[in-house]
């Protein structure tokens, strides 16, 4: 007679049943996970800009308006700072001293403070302002070639420590960023070299394909701004994203592709930080801050 009609060992026969079950279940994930596991590419690679084309707006606007928040500066000061740039940028009244001393003093309203500090202030400010202006459509651009098995890099004017933190929030390899002066963890105020703006970009793309040994003409590259045309066209395929004008028409000067995620309303709301961008908002909040600490002094 069958022992489960004996009635003997029924719980060790329900533990070996469990067991074997666990370990079926387990070994079909472990084939699943082996068949849908993509090689890595190791010779291509993505380079998104963050403001405008992967995130709604300048992120450093957004980074200082968490600043502001927690009594750094004040929102009026912050308003100041932004529409000074907005009428130098409109008005071209921009003079060679007053950019040299923009970059000279940008991310000087840091100045004093730890590295950790802004790191974690980074981290708050992003769940706060940032993570809800992330473009959906962007968003899975990066993602699809992640799916490919090829790493995703932000390249961005945005601190690199802001940038790096959106870059692990969205599951991306890495940021390539602006470099702020540390002396033992501790911002100086000044830079280390330039805003990574327009052409500097270009240079830090085609410094890290040198490191990671990437074929530059089989990466890909991502941005809403006519000042990116440069990294736009040192990899084989470039893609113009919400673009600007300049950008549309270049784009279709050189067949590059457009995409565009953007609702009217959407475009409205985020008019000015995308005239200002990331590169002259730091300047203007940095000029502005050192303008008020002359006037004190």
């Amino acid at each position: 007679m069958p022992l489960w009609r004996r009635g003997v060992g029924s719980s060790d026969r329900e533990s070996r049943a469990i067991a074997a079950g666990e370990a079926s279940a387990e070994a079909a994930a472990a084939e699943l996970e082996a068949s849908l596991a993509v090689p890595p590419d190791l010779t291509a690679a993505a380079f998104f800009d963050v403001d405008n084309t992967m995130m709604m707006g300048a992120s450093i606007f957004h980074f200082a308006r968490g600043l502001a928040a927690r009594k750094y500066f004040t929102t009026s000061d912050l308003a100041g700072f932004a529409w000074q740039q907005l009428k130098f940028r409109i008005g071209g009244k921009e003079d060679a001293e007053g950019i040299r001393s923009s970059r000279e003093q940008a991310l000087s309203f840091v100045a004093g403070r730890s590295v950790e500090e802004l790191v974690t202030l980074g981290e708050e400010i992003y769940d706060e302002l940032m993570a809800d202006r992330i473009w959906s459509g962007t968003r899975a651009l990066a993602q699809m070639h992640l799916d490919a098995g090829q790493r995703v890099w932000l390249v961005t004017a945005t601190p690199v420590e802001l940038a790096r933190i959106i870059a692990r929030r969205l599951g991306l390899t890495g940021a390539l960023g602006t470099v702020a002066e540390s002396v033992d963890g501790v911002y100086t105020g000044r830079l280390v070299g330039d805003l990574l703006h327009g052409p500097g970009k270009a240079h830090a793309v085609r410094a890290l394909a040198a490191r990671e040994g990437l074929n530059l003409r089989r990466c890909t590259a991502y941005s809403d701004s006519v000042n990116d045309v440069p990294m736009l066209s040192v990899v084989g395929t470039a893609v113009a994203v919400n673009p600007d004008q300049g950008l549309r028409d270049v784009a279709r000067a050189r067949g590059w592709e457009i995409r565009d995620f953007r609702t009217g309303r959407k475009a409205a709301r985020i008019g000015v930080p995308s005239v200002l961008g990331a590169g002259a908002v730091a300047g203007a909040l940095a000029a502005g801050m050192a303008y008020r600490r002359r006037g004190r002094s």
